[in-house]
């Protein structure tokens, strides 16, 4: 969900929420005053009454029972759905002017009476409403009067008028329906409507730059900071103005020629490095390889020479540090070159078994020579072969790279094995080795560039590492849109696992 639709949601839950509170308060103030009003006519009239007949009490005491009780409905004739009742000092109704008939001593509450009273005597002429007892029905939306009988200079009166003012419910919400209802919800709903269209206007222009910002964030995000992709978000921007959202249009505007100056900054740094490193290995390769060849010869010359016991020591360290070197220069080149953006795989659709089985005799006879087992792991006989689009020439260079690592550290006696087998989404190659394991603190940057794990001499062999073969690894990995990773513990062997994904797809 979008800022804009969240914010315009809320200030219309916020217009609705209003509107109801509007309207309830609206009912509620027409309610207490359509109490007032009635209690305010209800005391009136029971003050006419015992102005008129101050003798109610004698009347009923000389004539009690029907003819009193019509007497009363006489009264209350004029007065709708309003019942009077004579009251004893305790409650007790003695007369009424309903057809109900109301059990021997019935009483109502006289309380509501007497608070009727007493703030009629401190509130003259502003007495708020009275609820209290309806004696037919008992309920609690009766607004009452009292009015006393009796001497009026007397402390305690003889009785009261107590008057039941009970307004017909379906009437009086059917005058506010055709009064209130019909006009007044549909302006206000109106009201309401008009509030949200305005406010979803007003977000919409507040929002509309935010929306080209993230247009423009997420157009770098997706094509990165090319120069077309820079000029297209630069397009998506909105106009710098004067307010805040102006002040970060124009922020960002000055962080993106920030950017793009130190993107080409560093592309040009990048470019450089690298035919720099490409141009070097190519340099010295040659040389190399001709310093390494007369090496060889004066070894051959000096094999047969015991006198040059010592030179021929020394000229083995020369020679091997020369094909280290020369190593070395071939591991910068070929890195150099698939770092290149524009470096393309060559794929084709290989069987894998058999390429491993290809990697395992160029490597037989060294592994032989150094005392250490080399196989390989193949499908069973009624197996599906195992096809995966790869670049032979860049997987044979990283499983080559792999095997050859193993080889080094491994001690003899061990051995390491190259399978392969399906995995969910694509094939799954392992380099497997029972060889001295590889410390924990070292797995995480097993694969970071010019990082010697496990020391910086192979044990069993005395050849010193680079840091670059896996490095190599993993960037042939990355190219084949794979995942590569390791799992070893001293003494436990290493296990690398490489996984291709199925043809069309990647795990990168």
């Amino acid at each position: 969900m979008s800022v804009r639709l969240k914010i315009a949601l809320t200030i219309l839950a916020t217009g609705v929420v209003t509107a109801l509170l509007v309207i309830a308060t609206v009912l509620m103030a027409f309610q207490r005053f359509e109490r007032e009003v009635t209690f305010q006519r209800a005391s009136a009239f029971l003050m006419r009454v015992s102005m008129t007949y101050a003798d109610v009490l004698e009347q009923w005491r000389r004539q009690p029972g029907p003819a009193f009780n019509a007497w009363l409905r006489n009264l209350v004739l004029y007065e709708p759905d309003t019942q009077l009742y004579v009251l004893a000092p305790d409650g007790t109704v003695l007369a009424s002017s309903g057809q109900a008939r109301l059990a021997p001593g019935f009483r109502v509450s006289i309380g509501p009476v007497l608070a009727t009273m007493k703030l009629a005597r401190e509130h003259p002429g502003r007495t708020p409403f009275v609820m209290g007892d309806d004696p037919e029905r008992m309920d609690a939306d009766a607004v009452v009067a009292a009015e006393p009988l009796g001497e009026r200079r007397s402390a305690e009166p003889s009785g009261y008028l107590y008057l039941v003012a009970h307004r017909d419910s379906g009437a009086r919400w059917e005058a506010l329906r055709s009064s209130f209802a019909v006009p007044s919800l549909v302006l206000i709903a109106l009201i309401v409507a008009f509030a949200s269209v305005l406010a979803m206007l007003v977000i919409a222009s507040i929002t509309r730059p935010l929306q080209r910002l993230t247009a423009a964030v997420s157009t770098l995000s997706e094509r990165g900071l090319e120069a077309g992709s820079t000029a297209d978000a630069a397009m998506l921007l909105p106009r710098a103005g004067g307010d805040e959202l102006g002040r970060l249009t124009a922020a960002f505007e000055m962080m993106l020629a920030t950017v793009r100056r130190q993107w080409d900054a560093l592309r040009g740094l990048d470019r450089f490095r690298r035919e720099g490193v490409s141009n070097l290995s190519h340099d010295l390769r040659s040389p190399l390889t001709a310093t390494a060849a007369c090496l060889e010869t004066l070894d051959a010359r000096w094999t047969a020479d015991e006198a040059r016991a010592q030179d021929r020591a020394l000229l083995e360290v020369a020679l091997r540090n020369t094909r280290n070197a020369a190593r070395l220069v071939q591991s910068l080149g070929d890195l150099a070159k698939l770092d290149e953006p524009e470096f393309r795989l060559n794929a084709v659709l290989v069987d894998v078994d058999e390429l491993l089985g290809d990697i395992r005799l160029r490597f037989a006879e060294r592994a032989a020579q150094r005392g250490i087992a080399l196989r390989t792991e193949g499908p069973a006989a009624d197996a599906q072969a195992l096809h995966a689009m790869v670049d032979v020439e860049l997987f044979e260079r990283a499983i080559a790279n792999l095997v050859d690592n193993a080889l080094k550290f491994c001690p003899r006696g061990a051995t390491v094995t190259l399978s392969a087998r399906r995995a969910e989404g694509g094939v799954e190659v392992c380099v497997h080795d029972d060889g001295p394991g590889i410390d924990a603190t070292e797995l995480p940057h097993l694969f970071d560039r010019y990082f010697r794990g496990r020391s910086s001499v192979a044990p069993a062999t005395g050849e010193g590492g680079q840091g670059l073969g896996l490095a190599i690894v993993k960037r042939i990995v990355d190219l084949h849109g794979g995942k590569v990773a390791a799992t070893s513990a001293p003494g436990a062997g290493t296990r690398i696992t490489w996984l291709l994904p199925a043809r069309g797809t990647s795990f990168a």
